[in-house]
């Protein structure tokens, strides 16, 4: 794996474009997103640079724009809340060290080489999640665009005390927020191809705001500090540490997740395959580096992918451009920014919020099946009211549960116990005449497929006639994978044929297989001798130990 992207300009004229239509497009959100997580601005600016810069070097997706997104943009505003609430001095301080756990846990993800499991989650609970984190944002913004004080206690305190937020309404900053989201709804799409809408909105209703409105009693972003960031030493907190560290994980799961399904649209749009444990390791450094500066964490960004793709860019070079444009237009245009109206950030944010939500999933949850459309309303509401990480956790166990559920019932029907011929094993003539010949006295058990624990209980109902034969042959020869609780029921079931004094033969060509059962001490129970790869040898096997034991 190469250590960093080695800049490459056989591409250059679509690069340098790509580059500036992804800042184009960065600009107001990452203004947006600095706003809306409590942290300022100027982390959302330093945010959508440095990750920029770490993610275009060192990931696996060339084309990836990386930046503050709208899912990691609302944990922080929880972490950040949470922090400065029991620490005000430290707590801004203790929420950046959460985003450097965050950035470390995807280097740690990256180097262990888990990005290819990152995305095995079930939609239902991804679309859950995804749709939770829009609501938040959605409601959490409404305050700040209609010119009232954000309420204390996040998205609950915010719904609670929406009656007050309704009678404290700003018309003025209501107006720009309505306004803003007016025009980002329904700008041309002639004209959005080459200007984003956001930015529109951005300059027009800022332009408004200081030309009518310059009196008016509303709330801008005002002087950032637009100096190079300094550095914010990771701080720790005895009695929040597990909290902290456990945030930071979140933080850097939701980014791994957020990254990959962006990778897999970046592959989908330029034919070619992203490098996902590479991917990792940047978008970690990416978020390490950014909160040891003071910048939002950030992720692989949608919007700003898909722009800088279909504007022509097809390596890392862009990514660089568009950070280098950023520096240029941050730096140089901070009193331009100062004077945005806050109610126009919030306008943006809110319609992140709308977008992020999964309108063809909820559409068709009526249509789709009853258990995943349950499995998504309950993420949402929880990822809403109760936590992500409990959301996460409970909706994927239902999930899983319920795949295994219907996986089991699948398998159960690959399990079959005969002592003559009935058409449900797949014999040749000799082996069907050796079966018959043994007059009943063989239990053929035969599995095949993916044996699960699931199906374990489906085992244990076909040898319920075990006690009315004298010799046992388990066929495991169409099996391609078993796992440990059905290897443990063949042993108890090996066991009580032998207690009953009856003859076993192990069918067993995988080899695999054969070791995890002699692993399991079952050289204790069979002799080697007793393990065979053919079905006629198991047969003929069986047939000599039935004459030896006198009952042929």
């Amino acid at each position: 794996m190469k250590i960093f992207n080695v800049i490459n300009t056989s591409n250059l004229k679509g690069d340098i474009l790509g580059g500036l239509t992804a800042a184009i497009v960065s600009l107001p959100l990452a203004l947006a997103f600095g706003v809306a997580s409590g942290a300022g601005a100027e982390a959302g600016l330093y945010g959508a640079i440095i990750i920029g810069f770490f993610a275009a070097m060192f990931g696996g997706t060339p084309t990836l724009i990386s930046e503050p997104t709208g899912p990691m943009t609302v944990i922080m505003a929880a972490v950040i809340t949470t922090m400065i609430a029991k620490y005000p001095e430290t707590g801004l301080a203790m929420a950046f060290t959460v985003v450097m756990i965050a950035g470390l846990t995807q280097v740690l993800f990256g180097v262990l080489k888990l990005g290819k499991y990152i995305t095995l989650m079930p939609y239902s609970v991804v679309s859950g999640f995804m749709s939770g984190i829009g609501c938040i944002l959605i409601i959490m913004q409404f305050a700040p665009a209609v010119g009232a004080s954000v309420p204390a206690g996040g998205v609950t305190g915010a719904i609670v005390n929406f009656q007050d937020t309704l009678s404290n309404i700003n018309t003025v900053a209501a107006g720009m927020a309505i306004s803003t989201l007016a025009l980002i709804f329904f700008t041309p799409k002639k004209i959005k191809q080459w200007v984003p809408p956001q930015l529109i909105a951005l300059v027009c209703i800022s332009i408004i705001s200081i030309t009518l409105f310059a009196d008016a009693d509303i709330q801008r972003i005002g002087e950032i500090d637009v100096s190079l960031p300094s550095l914010v030493w990771p701080t720790f907190s005895s009695d929040l540490l597990q909290t902290m560290i456990l945030d930071g994980i979140v933080l850097g799961i939701l980014g791994c997740i957020d990254s990959m399904l962006t990778s897999v649209i970046s592959d989908n749009l330029t034919r070619h395959e992203h490098k996902s444990d590479k991917e990792l390791i940047g978008q970690g450094l990416g978020n390490l580096f950014s909160g040891l500066f003071g910048g939002l964490p950030g992720a692989g960004a949608t919007m700003g992918t898909v722009v800088n793709i279909q504007t022509g860019a097809r390596t890392a070079l862009s990514g660089l451009i568009r950070v280098a444009i950023l520096v240029v237009a941050v730096f140089g245009a901070s009193t331009l920014i100062s004077v945005i109206p806050i109610a126009v950030l919030a306008g943006i944010a809110i319609k992140v919020g709308i977008d992020i939500l999964d309108w063809g999933f909820l559409k068709r949850s009526h249509k789709v099946s009853r258990h995943s459309s349950m499995i998504m309303f309950i993420v949402l509401l929880l990822t809403v009211f109760v936590d992500l990480v409990v959301a996460v956790g409970i909706g994927v166990f239902i999930a899983n549960i319920l795949i295994i559920e219907k996986l089991s019932e699948s398998q159960a029907k690959n399990i079959k116990a005969i002592s003559d011929v009935d058409g449900r094993v797949p014999l040749s003539s000799e082996q069907r005449s050796l079966l018959n010949g043994a007059k009943g006295q063989i239990l053929y058990f035969y599995l095949s497929g993916t044996m699960i624990f699931g199906v374990s209980k489906a085992l244990s109902r076909e040898l319920k006639t075990l006690g009315d034969h004298h010799s046992l042959i388990v066929d495991l020869s169409d099996v391609s994978f078993i796992d440990d609780t059905v290897a443990l029921a063949i042993e108890n079931l090996v066991k009580d044929a032998q207690g009953l004094d009856k003859q076993v033969v192990m069918l067993v060509n995988n080899p695999k297989i054969k070791e995890k059962f002699m692993m399991m001490g079952f050289e204790a129970l069979l002799g080697d001798a007793d393990f065979v790869l053919d079905r006629t040898e198991a047969l003929l096997l069986a047939h000599d130990k039935l004459k030896e034991g006198g009952y042929l």
